[in-house]
This record gives C-alpha cells, sequence and structure tokens, in this order.
C-alpha cells in the first residue's frame, strides 16, 4: 500500500462509508470507491462488507487499521517535524564574529532570535579573521559577522553595516560639552593610541596621516576595550570604534562621535557550498536591523 491508499483506507475505516471518507478527503466518492475495491484486489483481501450505504470492516481490515494508525502517525511525526524546521525548531546555527560586532549588535541580534526560535541551538564564539575565514571554508561554522572585507575563493561576502570612528574620555572631560570632537582637538589630549598593525590602528592612520602622531603618545594598546578601560581610569582619551565606546558601561567613561570619520563596513560571510538556514537568515537580519536602528539621530 502506497500512502495515498493509507490515506483512504484510514478515511473509510474512520468514517464508515465511502461518501463521508470523500468528503473528508475532498474528493470524489467514486474515486473513493474505486480506491478501496484496487486496495482489496491488490492485498487479497476483502476488508469491508457492503451493505445499505455503509461498510462494516472486516477482522483483516481491523487489523491492518492498527498497523496503518502506527504508519499514520509516523508521517505526521515527519510533517510536523518538516514544519518545525520550517520556523527554525531543531536547528543548529554556529556564528563566528569579530569582538567589537560582540559587544552589542550580535549579541542583541542571537537574543531575539533565540526568543523566536526557542528549539534552536546557536553557537557563538569570538574570532579573528584568520581564523574565521579558515573555519567557514571547511564548513565548521555558518556564518560569519568580519568587521574587514575578506577575499577567498570559497567565500562570499556581503554588507549588513558600517562602523565609524569615537573619542572616549573619563566622565566629566571638556568633551562633554560637544555633540562631537574633531581630531585637532583629540590631538592636544593624552592619547592612548592603537599599534599600527590593528584595524583601528590601521584606520586611523589611513585617514588621519601624521594628525595623531603630533599629539602627546604614552600608551599603545591592541584592543577597543583596554582603550576604554584605561580611557575610563583617566589615562588618556582614545579614538576606538563606535561599535565599542557605544557598549562600554556608561557611569565613568563617555564618548563623542569624530567629525568626518571615516567609516568602516561589517560584512557576513558564508560558504556558498553549505546552504543557508531560516536561522542564519533571521540572524543576519536582525543584526541589519541593529546597525541601522545604531545609525539613527540620538542613538
Amino acid at each position: 500500500m502506497n500512502l495515498r491508499q493509507i490515506e483512504v483506507f484510514r478515511a473509510t475505516m474512520l468514517t464508515g462509508s465511502t461518501a463521508d471518507a470523500a468528503r473528508l478527503l475532498h474528493v470524489s466518492q467514486p474515486g473513493i470507491s474505486r480506491m478501496i475495491g484496487h486496495i482489496e484486489l491488490q492485498l487479497g483481501l476483502r476488508l469491508f462488507e457492503r451493505g445499505k450505504g455503509r461498510l462494516k470492516p472486516t477482522p483483516e481490515a481491523h487489523a491492518l487499521y492498527a498497523e496503518v494508525e502506527h504508519v499514520y502517525r509516523g508521517v505526521r511525526r515527519i510533517d510536523e517535524r518538516a514544519q518545525a524546521l520550517k520556523s527554525g525548531g531543531g536547528l543548529a546555527l554556529r556564528v563566528l564574529a569579530s569582538p567589537s560586532t560582540l559587544l552589542e549588535i550580535v549579541p542583541r541580534a542571537v537574543a531575539s532570535l533565540s526568543a523566536d526560535y526557542p528549539d534552536s541551538m546557536i553557537y557563538l564564539e569570538s574570532q579573528l579573521v584568520r581564523d574565521m575565514v579558515r573555519l567557514l571554508a571547511i564548513g565548521e561554522a555558518d556564518v560569519g559577522i568580519s568587521n574587514l572585507p575578506i577575499d577567498h575563493p570559497l567565500l562570499v561576502s556581503e554588507v549588513v553595516g558600517s562602523w565609524s570612528l569615537s573619542c572616549v574620555f573619563q566622565r566629566g572631560h571638556r568633551f562633554e560639552q560637544e555633540t562631537s570632537v574633531s581630531i585637532s582637538e583629540i590631538v592636544k589630549e593624552r592619547l592612548i593610541a592603537f599599534s599600527p598593525d590593528t584595524p583601528q590602528g590601521r584606520l586611523v592612520a589611513e585617514h588621519y596621516p601624521r594628525t595623531l602622531d603630533t599629539g602627546p603618545r604614552r600608551i599603545e594598546v591592541r584592543s577597543g576595550q583596554v582603550a576604554c578601560a584605561l580611557a575610563e581610569a583617566g589615562a588618556g582619551v582614545a579614538v576606538v570604534d563606535n561599535l565599542t565606546a557605544r557598549a562600554w558601561r556608561k557611569d565613568q567613561l563617555s564618548f563623542r562621535p569624530i567629525k568626518r570619520s571615516p567609516r568602516t563596513q561589517v560584512f557576513r560571510v558564508r560558504n556558498p557550498a553549505f546552504p543557508g538556514s531560516v536561522l542564519e537568515d533571521g540572524l543576519v537580519e536582525r543584526i541589519r536591523q541593529g546597525f541601522r536602528a545604531m545609525d539613527r539621530p540620538g542613538q
């Protein structure tokens, strides 16, 4: 018996007539009658006694029905599982992200996604670009959120947002009176600078060549979080990405955008050899929304 025959036989057993079975399945009554006759002929069994518009199941029909119900429940579980997968239930997603995106944008997106798909499993890791590329290329991760462009023959990228530069400083600093700060003012302060080989250091050097070198540089760091911690402690001011500046606690640290700051794009990176899921698309859309919200005035 195929699945269609099982469905017709079960409907006839439940309703007791071919007419009612036809209404249940939204088909014609003659079609049901022909199908029942074909099943009996195929099996070599008499399944129903006909009389007075009703069908009386034989003992063989009752025995067969017990097995059919078992199969039908299995088919229903398959359908329910397919629907759950369609909505993200039971799926897993492994996400790699650049450290600065993990301070606010990505965690909020993951929290929202997890709330909407409570049966899903989401793995989240902070990775440098070189490790992100390796894991995505071999299929050990589903998606990367990178604050640097990635050029790799096995991977594809698309822009999901962008960040700019901000100046962070201890609360009470004179910069708090400004809505934005110029580089010419920043270089008058003690500067917590990034090492030249860091993404932040390269960005600053590219857009403000020689300018920051004129200021009193006393401390050099490789992390935006370290720069914020030092600025909060009063060690000086620092130029950091606004992702890090926004995410830092505000009780002792303030920040202001830098006038005419360059913008750097953030990318979704994936391996097209591995099809994406509803979870991945949902996460990326939430990340896009997070960046759009961050760019609104007053945010």
